[in-house]
């Protein structure tokens, strides 16, 4: 697992994928050299716990779905809220998980969607989320709504549509939920969360080239760090508590 193995794309060096722009409060500043922010800081204590320091760790942008597609990968593991699904193994390798994931529901105040206080109440409802994404697929799997949830390019689109009043929510992971309620959306609530564990429940992992020398590697020092309570520190640190939003039944 040390530098020099011959596991890594580039011999004693690690290089690491993150999509561009990469959002708070995953990476801050869209800058993940710094470690700052859960996702920036896992990146690092994976490659801390390697043995690869600041000099022997590079940073690279790889689009989300660029991320997961088939195929030789430019980098030793990616690091962007993917979320470890079956199908996708097809294509791509994951590390053991690094964060379980809550799906929740961005409103704004005094509509309809604000109000709802279990799945039922935004069945009638439009809603949106990240195209291609978990968050599209559990609005349709948690909610059922009567129409079918509208995917968009970003997450700000879909905010955008839900400001125009083209949709009446939007479907995201909790962090990124609050995130959105609390800075990009004026007069923004997070409703409530899904209720776990359901046939949505999902984690988040690192993404690898199929069959790679390395997954062994990232998956042993994620499992080093849960052990050593270092995950839950960093979710702590970065992430807002999941015990603070309401769980819509």
């Amino acid at each position: 697992m040390r530098p020099g193995g011959g596991r890594t794309l580039e011999d004693a060096q690690l290089t690491i994928a993150v999509d561009d722009p990469a959002f708070a409060p995953w990476i801050i500043d869209n800058d993940p050299t710094t470690g700052e922010g859960f996702e920036g800081a896992v990146a690092h204590a994976v490659a801390t716990t390697l043995g690869y320091d600041s000099g022997s760790t590079t940073f690279v942008r790889v689009p989300f779905s660029d991320a997961l597609a088939s195929g030789p990968k430019d980098f030793d593991f990616a690091i962007n809220q993917f979320s470890i699904i079956g199908p996708r193994r097809d294509f791509v390798d994951f590390s053991s998980p690094y964060y379980a994931v809550a799906q929740a529901v961005v409103a704004l105040e005094g509509t309809a969607a604000a109000s709802a206080e279990n799945l039922e109440d935004l069945e009638d409802l439009q809603i949106g989320a990240y195209a291609d994404s978990t968050s599209l697929y559990s609005a349709t799997h948690s909610i059922k709504p009567t129409r079918a949830p509208i995917g968009f390019a970003t997450h700000g689109e879909a905010l955008n549509a839900l400001a125009l009043g083209e949709i009446d929510a939007v479907v995201a992971d909790l962090p990124t939920a609050v995130r959105m309620a609390e800075e990009q959306l004026g007069g923004g609530i997070v409703v409530g969360k899904f209720p776990a564990p359901n046939e949505v429940t999902e984690f988040f992992g690192l993404v690898l080239e199929k069959d790679s020398e390395f997954t062994e590697c990232a998956s042993l020092a994620l499992e080093h760090l849960h052990n050593d309570g270092v995950l839950e520190e960093l979710a702590d640190e970065w992430l807002v508590g999941s015990d603070v939003i309401p769980v819509l039944r």
